[in-house]
This record gives structure tokens, C-alpha cells and sequence, in this order.
């Protein structure tokens, strides 16, 4: 399979057409279209649906779509990577993790790391442990930031100096939100919008206790923006972790952390023996820097 005609394959997906494909490849229609059809007897599966209007992808040709756009992706990295030479370092890194103020580190870091080399760009993919680590796992990311705990086996890790509290997004009309901290008894019979991997974790359950199996969970979310809007909407409150949802004067939104306490540590992770490119390499170390070395004295 030529990564040349699965290029092609993806460009008839976006454009819904072989004309506007054609157009946009700049080629004419006759040998893309020869392309795909041999595409699909290599497969030995239909791939489009060609309708009087636009081609639509069969449940086959989506799988290939998310897959081809993954090789794509890692086509393109590595090629970034093999041109990175010299001390003049250039190339990308490509940074992956759910919603959290640790992040602030990783800005710091890169942005020490663009003042000396310019040509280092960075490409920021958000999502939940389960989506990253895949990611990770195929190559697509140098790093993983996790929220702990997290499954460290395959992965060489740093702990990160930076802990997140879980806590409770409501409206600030909310009756709770006169509280200072929310009890496991606060839950009952509300209406909540969680994390897809939050109850996983133990620290919730166990501060739930025997109230666990009792929740009404009206909503899962992958990325906080979008649930807080819902509760922004009144379908429910969100249990979170902090700083993610900026307070600030005037917001309809508040924070209030559960009580007990509980916080989840952070790691940035990689690989086991992967081979770092000069940025990804550069970065690590950079980032080492930043957590390991004494402060300078200004005396």
C-alpha cells in the first residue's frame, strides 16, 4: 500500500468528490480515480459510496480514514525529524495530556527552549489517559502528560512538581455553592457530569464510599470547556480538577473542592527505549534542567 495513494484516499474523503479532489491534488480525474479502484481490490473491500452528489466513506473506508490519517501524521513527523541536524536544531515536538494547570511547566520549558532555536514547533494534542497513551504507544507523541495514577509499565516517566484537587463545577446560584467544600453526602440526587475515566480511579470511589453506585451521572466528558457549558446550561454539576475553568469577576461558574482533600500528582512520560529526535531530546533535557538544577544565587 503506496502512502501516495492513501494520500489520495484521504483527499476524496475531505472533498466528498473525485472532481474536487482531482482539483485540489492537481491532477485530472482519470488516474486518481484508477488509484482508488486498485486501492480497493488490494483491500478487497468497497471503500466509498458514489452517489449523484458527493462519495461518501463505507464502514470500511473509516477505518482506513483513521488509519491512513495516522500514517500521515507519522510520515510527516519523521520526515521533520530526519531534516533536524546541526546546532541549529529545528524540527516539532509533539506534547499529549488531559486539562490541567501543570501544563504551565511544559510552556515554560518550551518557551526557554524557542528564545535559543527557532525552529522548534510544538503541536499540542488534549485528551483523556486513554487516548493519549495510544496515541503515544503509535508513535504520534514524544511525550504523555498522565494524572495519576496512571499505568506506568511501558513508559520511562518524571514526576511533575504539581498537584491537581478534584473538586465540583457549579453555577454560582447553585445552593452549594455557599458551601466552602463539598462532602460525598453533597452528591446525592444531583445531577453530574463526570470525567469518562474519573470514577475509574480509586481515590473517588474510595471518597465516595458505599454513595458510589448511587450517583446520577447525567453526562461524561472527554475535555472540560465543553462540559462546563452544560453546566453552565443547568443539566448538571461537573466534578473536575481545579484551575482549568478560570474564576474570574462576573463568571457564572465556581470551583469548591471535595472534602476530605483529594489530589492527583502529574508525570510527563515516553517511551521505553525510544529514540529521541534533537527537539524531543533537547526538550527533555531542558525540562530537567528546569526540575533538577540548584537555583542560581544573585549574590
Amino acid at each position: 500500500m503506496d502512502i501516495r495513494v492513501l494520500q489520495y484516499f484521504l483527499a476524496v474523503a475531505r472533498e466528498e468528490s473525485i472532481t474536487g479532489a482531482a482539483e485540489a491534488l492537481h491532477m485530472t480525474q482519470p488516474p486518481l480515480s484508477r488509484q482508488l479502484k486498485e486501492l480497493e481490490e488490494e483491500l478487497g473491500k468497497q471503500l466509498f459510496v458514489r452517489g449523484n452528489r458527493r462519495i461518501t466513506l463505507t464502514e470500511e473506508g473509516m477505518i482506513l480514514r483513521r488509519r491512513a490519517e495516522e500514517m500521515v501524521e507519522l510520515l510527516e513527523k519523521t520526515k521533520a525529524e530526519v531534516s533536524s541536524s546541526g546546532e541549529n536544531i529545528r524540527g516539532e515536538i509533539h506534547i499529549g495530556g488531559g486539562e490541567t494547570e501543570g501544563i504551565r511547566l511544559i510552556a515554560r520549558v518550551a518557551e526557554k527552549i524557542r528564545r535559543r532555536h527557532k525552529g522548534i514547533s510544538y503541536h499540542l494534542f488534549s485528551g483523556n489517559a486513554d487516548d493519549v497513551t495510544e496515541r503515544l504507544d503509535r508513535g504520534l507523541l514524544d511525550f504523555g502528560i498522565l494524572i495519576e495514577p496512571a499505568d506506568m509499565k511501558k513508559y520511562d516517566f518524571i514526576k511533575l512538581p504539581a498537584r491537581d484537587r478534584w473538586g465540583l463545577l457549579m453555577r454560582r446560584d447553585h445552593p452549594l455553592a455557599k458551601k466552602t467544600g463539598i462532602q460525598p453526602e453533597d452528591l446525592q440526587g444531583l445531577p453530574l457530569i463526570t470525567s469518562r475515566q474519573s470514577l475509574a480511579h480509586n481515590e473517588l470511589s474510595g471518597w465516595l464510599g458505599k454513595q458510589y453506585d448511587s450517583l446520577q451521572i447525567v453526562t461524561t466528558y472527554n475535555l472540560l470547556y465543553n462540559a462546563s457549558l452544560m453546566v453552565e446550561e443547568k443539566v448538571g454539576c461537573a466534578l473536575c480538577l481545579d484551575h482549568i475553568i478560570p474564576e474570574y469577576e462576573d463568571s457564572p461558574l465556581c470551583f469548591r473542592p471535595l472534602e476530605p482533600k483529594i489530589e492527583v500528582g502529574l508525570d510527563i512520560v515516553w517511551k521505553k527505549y525510544q529514540v529521541f529526535t534533537k527537539p524531543a531530546t533537547l526538550f527533555l533535557n531542558t525540562l530537567q534542567e528546569e526540575l533538577f538544577s540548584p537555583p542560581v544565587s544573585d549574590s
